[in-house]
């Protein structure tokens, strides 16, 4: 007998556009939710992982055999080489851990929750993708109520960082407003 073929949905969309409190909502009606951005952090503290950034970033990034997160942030937010790097290596290891997970559900719909599923082109690993969009005022005050010590423009540099809210409901199966 065959284990039975899950969906797979990916909720998606830029910085501070609300996918975590959307992703709850699904959570609570029994769609269990993969945070790739948490499972990326864990990841981080591989010794792997560690020594990957030493010797490809620079060892000012790491203190005490860990990954200050702040300070590579900066870089590969200014640096769209050194970022799409560090992509290579650590979603490759993220979307293993999510079809990991994945197996181990006992439910018929899954769903994975990141900001850079195209960006990422990680469309391939879903039957539908979800884009939470808010307007770009609205995302500005998330941001910096989560993140107090980034400026208006680090703020604005990471939101550009990433494909246009307009782009990714384009490719949206279904898009939901979270102003």
């Amino acid at each position: 007998m065959h284990p039975q073929k899950k969906v797979k949905i990916a909720l998606t969309g830029g910085i501070g556009t609300g996918k975590t409190y959307i992703s709850k909502k699904f959570f609570d009606i029994g769609i269990p939710v993969f945070y790739a951005d948490e499972e990326a952090k864990k990841i981080y503290f591989s010794a792997a992982i560690v020594s990957f950034i030493k010797e490809n970033f620079g060892d000012s990034l790491v203190i005490n055999n860990e990954i200050d997160v702040i300070k590579l942030s900066e870089v590969v937010f200014s640096d769209i080489e050194k970022r799409r790097k560090l992509e290579r290596v650590i979603h490759p290891l993220v979307m293993q851990q999510f079809e990991d997970w994945v197996a181990q559900q006992e439910v018929s719909i899954v769903m994975l929750e990141s900001a850079i599923i195209f960006e990422a082109g990680l469309e391939h690993y879903f039957d539908k993708i979800f884009v939470v969009d808010a307007s770009t005022e609205v995302r500005i005050e998330r941001i910096r109520n989560r993140n107090p010590h980034l400026s208006e423009e680090e703020i604005l540099q990471r939101i550009n960082s990433q494909m246009s809210q307009e782009e990714k409901c384009r490719k949206a199966d279904l898009v939901i407003w979270n102003g």
